[in-house]
């Protein structure tokens, strides 16, 4: 393993500055300026809200090459160019050694820049959640492509992207290395639930990708053969509305609470069981955390969520199926001692295996194998 020989000066662009991608930066933040690393980033301007400008301010601190927000559009937009040369710059400004992208429009600005830094690339899911027969899905696929030959090190947090990025966009030039989501260890302390907890909760975004709509179906379908179950949603979303339409639909509104976005500690004491109904994942922080909480947890069988169970994954479910999730949960209702003992086993192996400290420095490692053997460019 390359071992750091010196401070690396580190930008990390990203666009919008909410979910597990912005955990997974804020984490490595803390990990390489605490090892004495000059460490900067580059967001969009327009997405975040509140909380995401709270913790900004809280790592202000410790990024010696500062905060830089500008206008980054979701999709392809004119704004692109612009974005792309204020991203040079600040390569230029700062003398930046590696500059790591995250997610599709961070990877992309970090790799079109060119110059002296060495080019990093985490996907976070990103293009690889599009239908690949999809017309978007081709463009994006294509320019994954295009990026290849511009990019030092691509980094996976999950064997599961790795083989998929293989399988849609094919095996990389580039240094890889696969480097699993880490937490710190003060993060593995118990949370009870609180006295008038739902019996499930749900946490993270409110949109298609997370299955919450399965979820729902899933109530609907648990409380037409017996006794109603009661969850509590937690987070934001584009999808907000349709959920709750959905759940008013299927005769369940008023056993399902829909509480906006708050942290994700704080949002597993307001349910006894906690739903990851997810369609796709890369390795969700929302699984290490609720593992680490020792919160017994229902996820579905998708993305790198086997890697964390283990070989307990024969407890996850098909993604997509209602009628599966379902009867997950009327199982966990009906025996909540081995809901619990698998979750005091699973608490118990994520500690041992996913730690921030291991996560930054295999990172750090592969970004100093990256500037050894990167070649600079005009």
């Amino acid at each position: 393993m390359d071992k750091v020989g010196r401070s690396l000066a580190i930008l990390h662009v990203f666009r919008a500055p909410v979910g597990g991608l912005f955990r997974h930066v804020v984490d490595l933040v803390h990990g390489q300026a605490a090892r004495g690393h000059r460490v900067g980033i580059v967001a969009d301007a327009t997405t975040g809200g509140e909380r995401a400008e709270a913790v900004l301010a809280e790592l202000k601190p410790l990024l010696a090459l500062g905060i830089a927000r500008l206008p980054m559009s979701r999709h392809l937009g004119p704004s692109d160019f612009a974005a792309v040369r204020r991203v040079r710059r600040l390569l230029d400004q700062t003398g930046a050694d590696v500059v790591h992208g995250h997610g599709a429009k961070g990877g992309a600005y970090a790799r079109l820049t060119g110059g002296r830094a060495a080019r990093a690339y985490t996907p976070h899911g990103g293009t690889l959640h599009f239908d690949p027969r999809s017309p978007l899905g081709l463009l994006y696929l294509r320019l994954e492509r295009f990026l290849m030959p511009r990019t030092d090190l691509i980094l996976f947090e999950s064997a599961y992207a790795r083989d998929l990025f293989h399988a849609r966009i094919g095996a990389a030039p580039a240094l890889e290395r696969v480097v699993h989501n880490g937490l710190a260890a003060a993060e593995f302390a118990p949370v009870a639930p609180a006295a008038d907890a739902a019996d499930i909760v749900f946490v993270g975004e409110l949109r298609t990708l997370k299955g919450v709509d399965v979820l729902i179906e899933a109530l609907a379908l648990v409380a037409v053969s017996g006794p109603p179950v009661s969850a509590t949603i937690v987070g934001s979303g584009p999808d907000a509305d349709a959920l709750a339409s959905l759940a008013r639909t299927r005769g369940i509104a008023a056993h399902v609470k829909f509480a906006g976005a708050m942290p994700a500690r704080e949002a597993f004491a307001l349910g006894r069981l906690l739903a990851v109904p997810s369609r796709a994942e890369s390795l969700p922080y929302i699984v290490l955390a609720g593992a680490a909480a020792e919160i017994p947890m229902l996820a579905t069988n998708v993305g790198g969520i086997p890697e964390i169970f283990g070989l307990h994954g024969a407890h996850l479910v098909p993604p997509g199926d209602a009628a599966a999730l379902a009867q997950a949960i009327r199982a966990a209702r009906a025996d909540p001692t081995a809901a619990r003992i698998l979750a005091g086993t699973l608490r118990d192996r994520v500690r041992a295996r996913f730690s921030t400290d291991a996560m930054t420095e295999a990172v750090l490692a592969a970004y100093q194998a990256a500037v050894n053997q990167h070649v600079p460019s005009k």
